[in-house]
């Protein structure tokens, strides 16, 4: 596919408009699925829903970057752990945890996350209440 980045100078927009184009965004098997109704402007899919279930860290990063994603969604704090993300087109986002009460809380900061990631990693914590 044929990537449609623009190169030159644009000025700042303003914090809410929409003017960013819409990014591919991947859902890991760690990740809660009803996340994807939050990143509505994003065309989201899951890595079950890709045939990807069983693809773990370096070989997922590798499959969702052929297949034209922009960001890597995911809760496996081992992401951190990999190597070759120095060479990645992707941008990989890790919440700190998967509990979803606790991501939902933090919702907007998992929004803000994925809308200014850029290639590499991206750890977003995610305060987790003691239970």
């Amino acid at each position: 596919g044929k990537r449609s980045r623009s190169s030159g100078f644009r000025l700042p927009q303003p914090r809410n408009s929409y003017t960013r184009p819409l990014m591919r965004v991947l859902l890991d098997q760690c990740t809660p699925a009803p996340i994807s109704k939050y990143l509505a402007k994003h065309q989201v899919s899951t890595a079950y829903e890709q045939g990807w279930g069983t693809l773990l860290n370096g070989n997922l990063i590798k499959a969702a970057e052929d297949a034209g994603f922009d960001v890597l969604l995911t809760a496996d704090t081992h992401m951190m752990n990999q190597q070759n993300l120095s060479q990645t087109r992707l941008a990989v986002v890790v919440l700190s945890t998967n509990h979803w009460k606790s991501v939902l809380a933090a919702i907007n900061s998992v929004v803000a996350a994925v809308d200014r990631a850029e290639p590499g990693l991206l750890w977003v914590e995610i305060p987790t209440a003691e239970i």
